[in-house]
């Protein structure tokens, strides 16, 4: 294993970083009590990866199994308890577990609790998931073709 070839030509290095407080409000949020937080999108990261904060309100559907053909996605569990399905079982998440899905792995989210439950969403190449963030529940109560070509255009293939 080695390192990628290098990306930056320059000796000096640059400023370049991108600082994001924790007091900064979420970019959506629901009656139900959801919020996402945008912490590095497609856009800041060169489309290296992108990275969400989704604070899930009690008894929140999340996702249905689903899968994707261009990014990975990742799961960590910050508080409560998310149901992760890894495309064979579901598995009762918490503060601190970590689940992470290949292109084309079979996966699902739900916080099934009585209480809240926040996570770190990760997508690897970073695909701009925010479209998808803010339209998918509209969609959903459009459905028909619509719903799934909204989806395919966001790479989210569900298993019905």
């Amino acid at each position: 294993m080695s390192y990628p070839e290098p990306r930056y030509p320059g000796t000096d290095g640059e400023v370049n970083a991108v600082f994001r407080g924790a007091d900064t409000e979420p970019e959506l949020s629901s009656p139900s009590g959801g919020r996402t937080h945008y912490l590095a999108t497609h856009a800041t990261t060169g489309g290296e990866f992108g990275l969400y904060k989704v604070d899930m309100g009690p008894r929140a559907p999340g996702a249905a199994t689903h899968f994707h053909r261009t990014i990975s996605e990742s799961f960590y569990i910050l508080s409560g308890t998310v149901r992760l399905y890894d495309g064979d079982r579901w598995i009762s998440a918490r503060q601190g577990d970590f689940l992470y899905v290949p292109v084309g792995g079979l996966h699902a989210f739900r916080n099934e609790s009585d209480d809240p439950a926040s996570l770190l969403l990760l997508f690897s190449p970073g695909a701009p998931r925010e479209e998808y963030f803010e339209k998918v529940a509209e969609m959903a109560r459009r459905g028909g073709q619509e719903l799934t070509d909204f989806r395919i255009r966001h790479d989210s293939y569900f298993v019905e």
